[in-house]
C-alpha cells in the first residue's frame, strides 16, 4: 500500500518548508535499461501533500489508491494549509486534491498559481453556511429567533466557516443577541450527534462534503445576505514538470472528479471506525465504473 509520511512542517508562522520528495519527478527508482517507457514511469515514486480535513483525507487516499493498482509508489503527506500550497509550488512535492476555490484557499491561489499547474475541479458544489436538523421549523438565517438558545455551534476559532458565521451575526440583525460558540470539528459533531438523538434543537457551522450529511438528515438555512458566499470547488493542482516526469500520473490526476455522495461515503465509512486506506481500497473496489474514468486511456 502507499505510504503515509507524518512529516511535520509549517504549524508554526515563519517555519522554514524542508520536506523531503524521494524521487519526485526523478528517474530513479524506475526499472532497469530494457524496460518500456510506460513500465519505467509506472515505477516511479510520487508524493501528493493534503491538508487533514475529513474531505482530503478521503480524497487523497482514494487518489493515492488508485495511483498504486496503476504500479506508483505513492507516499502521502499531511501539511499544514499554506505549506500544502508552497510544497507543490516549490515541487517539493508532486499535487494535491485539496484546493478549495474561489473563497477557502484564494488568498493561497493568488501567491502560488503561476508556479502550479491547474487541473480544474475534482469535486464541485462545496459549500460552507449554518446547518439544522431537518425536524427544525426554520429554513433561513434570516427567521432564525432564539432557537438553540442562540447559540451556534462552530469549529475551531479562525476558520473560515466560523468568521462567515461571526461575520453573520453581525449582518442580520435577527442575531444581534446571537453568540458563535467555537470548539472543534469534533467536539461540533458530536454536540449535532448528541442534539439529533434528543432531537433538541442545535445550529451549527457547516461544510459539504462532510459524512454528517450521509449519517443525519440536515438541511443548510438559507442566507438571503450571501454572508457565507457562493458553492466552491475542490480542485487538484500539481508541479510544474509533472506532465512531462509521469504523464500517466498526471492524466489520472487530471482525470479525477467525483460527486458529494462519493466522498461523504468514504468519509462516513472513516468516521465509523474504518482505516482511511481501508475504506478508500472498499470504495475503489466497490466504484470500478468511475475509476475507469479516471484511468481511461492508461495503457
Amino acid at each position: 500500500m502507499f505510504k503515509p509520511n507524518w512529516k511535520k512542517f509549517g504549524i508554526a508562522a515563519g517555519l522554514s518548508l524542508s520536506l523531503v520528495a524521494a524521487g519526485c519527478g526523478s528517474d530513479e527508482g524506475s526499472s532497469d535499461e530494457g524496460s518500456s517507457e510506460g513500465n519505467a514511469e509506472a515505477s516511479k515514486e510520487i508524493e501528493l501533500s493534503y491538508v487533514e480535513w475529513d474531505t482530503e483525507v478521503a480524497s487523497t487516499n482514494v487518489i493515492a489508491t488508485v495511483l498504486e493498482e496503476q504500479g506508483f509508489d505513492v507516499t502521502v503527506t499531511p501539511l499544514d494549509n499554506a505549506v500544502m500550497w508552497e510544497s507543490v509550488a516549490t515541487a517539493e512535492t508532486d499535487g494535491m486534491v485539496a484546493a478549495w476555490l474561489p473563497g477557502t484557499h484564494g488568498e493561497l491561489y493568488s501567491e502560488y498559481k503561476d508556479q502550479l499547474v491547474d487541473l480544474g475541479p475534482n469535486l464541485e458544489g462545496a459549500a460552507i453556511g449554518l446547518v439544522v436538523p431537518e425536524y427544525m421549523d426554520v429554513n433561513s438565517i434570516a427567521d432564525l429567533d432564539a432557537q438553540a438558545e442562540s447559540t451556534i455551534t462552530g469549529i475551531e476559532p479562525g476558520a473560515g466557516v466560523v468568521a462567515a458565521a461571526e461575520s453573520a451575526v453581525k449582518e442580520y440583525e435577527n442575531l444581534s443577541d446571537w453568540e458563535v460558540q467555537t470548539s472543534s470539528s469534533g467536539a461540533m459533531a458530536t454536540a449535532l450527534g448528541e442534539a439529533i438523538e434528543a432531537e433538541e434543537e442545535i445550529v451549527v457551522t457547516g461544510w459539504s462534503p462532510h459524512w454528517k450529511f450521509q449519517k443525519y438528515d440536515l438541511k443548510y438555512l438559507e442566507d438571503p445576505k450571501g454572508v457565507f458566499g457562493e458553492a466552491e470547488q475542490i480542485k487538484t493542482m500539481v508541479r510544474k514538470g509533472l506532465e512531462e516526469d509521469m504523464p500517466k500520473a498526471y492524466k489520472i490526476l487530471d482525470q479525477f472528479h467525483w460527486e458529494p455522495a462519493d466522498i461523504e461515503s468514504v468519509m462516513l465509512a472513516i468516521q465509523n471506525g474504518a482505516d482511511a486506506e481501508e475504506a478508500a481500497a472498499t470504495w475503489v473496489e466497490e466504484n470500478p465504473d468511475k475509476v475507469a474514468e479516471w484511468t481511461k486511456g492508461i495503457k
